[in-house]
Order: structure tokens, then sequence, then C-alpha cells
């Protein structure tokens, strides 16, 4: 198991990078299969030192056979140019969030649902299990292949420049900034907030400006994007958690020969695994890292934020979405939502 500091991890995060080292050179003698993996994320984070690992131990296991090229940090285009290619066949692999795959494939958020799951055993259970074998099905049916194993993006917190958030009813007229995308505005607007949906690069902007008094992100984009300076309280709601689907362009999928596609998904998947245990470790350090710069966490009980969500009938609108089928594998593991 790799150890990642804080600055090893996120050193890349804001950096364009023009060539990357995770970019595998081609052999003397070409491979007979050289596909293409893209994500966004930086080079330094577990996912792309696992998916390194991964590519390396491929390579060797097919002698030569199979090469998987890197470009991480959205070298091939923003998530949707690239969701695109990977439909098109111009990328044979791409890592994307269930939230964002919605767009293509509405079940694959079901992951997001808020305050649905207490803890990272419950996610993998579901993600593991019935309900993440759903969601890959459902993905098929849109020409794209999913492997097993859903890689961690983590749980999602709230920040505040002006109160920590305890309960449901400090969230009142409480002005938040939101990614631009429906399930997020439904479940602030459930709770009485004023949601306010703002591009990513004018978070920073908006909170410094008081157009917001806070925001939700997972722990390294807090950190990464200084949030800290304009933000003064930390509340570890885990009120959404996000994952990445290893997705493959199914034609290019279904191309190799059943022995290369056992060696891809077996070292792939068992990267995912590994890439789990490396974000748990980096969220505890950076929680340390971020109080020492003096940002203040508290820890709410999720039960009467779930309880508020029931009320304002947020469940049963989602239920509605998402069908039953789905949604009941989702309470099969979390208990009853709506």
């Amino acid at each position: 198991m790799n150890n990642f500091s804080r600055r090893q991890i996120l050193l890349a995060a804001g950096s364009t990078l023009v060539a990357s080292p995770f970019i595998m050179r081609r052999p003397a003698m070409a491979a007979e299969f050289s596909y293409k993996y893209a994500n966004n994320l930086p080079v330094s984070h577990p996912m792309n030192i696992r998916a390194k690992e991964a590519a390396d131990k491929i390579r060797e296991e097919t002698g030569g056979r199979f090469e998987l090229s890197i470009f991480p940090s959205s070298q091939l285009g923003s998530d949707t140019d690239t969701l695109s290619q990977l439909r098109s066949g111009a990328v044979e692999f791409f890592t994307l969030s269930g939230l964002i795959l919605s767009t293509l494939v509405p079940a694959a958020s079901i992951n997001g649902i808020g305050f649905a799951f207490p803890d990272s055993a419950t996610v993998w259970k579901a993600m593991d299990g019935e309900l993440g074998a759903y969601v890959r099905t459902q993905i098929e049916k849109s020409n794209l292949f999913a492997m097993d194993k859903i890689w961690d993006n983590g749980f999602r917190h709230i920040t505040s420049s002006t109160k920590p958030i305890v309960t449901p009813d400090d969230l009142k007229n409480f002005k938040i900034r939101v990614p631009v995308s429906p399930l997020w505005t439904s479940m602030f607007t459930a709770f009485q907030s004023s949601p306010a949906s703002i591009n990513f690069n004018e978070v920073y902007s908006s909170l410094q400006t008081k157009v917001v008094d806070g925001q939700e992100n997972p722990l390294a984009i807090i950190s990464t994007a200084k949030l800290y300076e304009v933000q003064k309280y930390c509340s570890l709601t885990s009120h959404m958690w996000d994952g990445f689907w290893f997705l493959s362009n199914r034609r290019a999928w279904e191309a190799l020969p059943d022995d290369i596609k056992e060696i891809v998904s077996k070292n792939i998947n068992a990267a995912g695994l590994a890439e789990r245990d490396d974000v748990a470790k980096l969220t505890e350090t950076l929680q340390a890292d971020l109080k020492s710069k003096n940002l203040e966490f508290n820890t709410p009980d999720p039960a009467p934020f779930r309880e508020a969500l029931r009320s304002a009938g947020f469940y049963s609108e989602w239920k509605g979405k998402y069908g039953d089928e789905a949604w009941g594998l989702l309470e099969k593991v979390v208990g009853q939502l709506a």
C-alpha cells in the first residue's frame, strides 16, 4: 500500500499539465491493443497512481499485448467532451462521477441521494452489491461497459462563513452554492435553503463577496481550492457520496480477447479497491491539515436531516424518478427512506 502525503496528492490539483509522466511510452514493438484512459484528476491523486500500477501489471501479464496510456487532469477535454469521445470510441476508458453520468444514464446518480449512506461500509455494500449491478446494467444499455468496482470520490460536507450547520434549521434561508444539478438544488430546496447554482471556477469569489454564505464539497476540494480562506466552519454532514465508474467503450471492450479482458478487469478492479483505502487515509490527513488552517469542524447527527428530507417529500420525489426497482435496491441496504 502506498502512503500518500497531502502534498503529494494535491500538488498537481490546480496545474495544467503539458505532458504527464503517467502517459506510458509505446514499446519498441507496438502492442496488439493500445487503449487510452482519461480522467479529470491530478497525476498525484490515488486514482492515477493506482491506475498506473494497474497499467504496468496489465502490460506485464499480457506479455505486452495490451498497452494502457493514461491521460489525467482532463487532458483530453472536459467531462462532457470526454464522455462524447468515449461513446464514439475515440477514447476507450474513462472514469466519471455517477452524478455527471446521469445526464446519459439517469440511474447513475442514485448513489448521491441525500443522507442515504451513513458510512463508507454501507456505500460499498450497496455499490458492490445489487444496486451497483443494477446501475451497471443501465450503463450497458447506453453502449458502455462499467467495471465491477466503483472508485471512491468521498463524502461531501458543508462549509460556512457564518455558523456551523448542526441541525436542519441551520439550513433554512442559508445561501449555499451548489453545482448545476437538479439533485443538489432539489435537496437544499427541501431544507428551505437558498441554493445558488454557480460554476466551480466562481465559488471562491462568490464566498469571498458573500454572494453565498457556504458551499459543499469533499475535503480534498475544500483544501485544493483554499476555501478555508473564506470559510470558518466545516460541518461533516456527509450528505452525499460520490464515486467514479471505470467506463469503457463497449465496442472497444468487446473487441478484446477473453484472456485479455480477464487480466484488464482483474487489475483495474483491484486498483479501485486500493484507491478506496488511499482516499480514506487521505481524508483523515486533510481534516487535520484544515484544522491547522483554522477551519472549525463539527459532526452533526444525520437523523434529523434525513427526517426533514422525508417530511419535505424529497425521497418520494426521487423514488418516482428512479423507479421502484432501483429505489428498492437502495433501501434494501440503507433502510427505508421514502
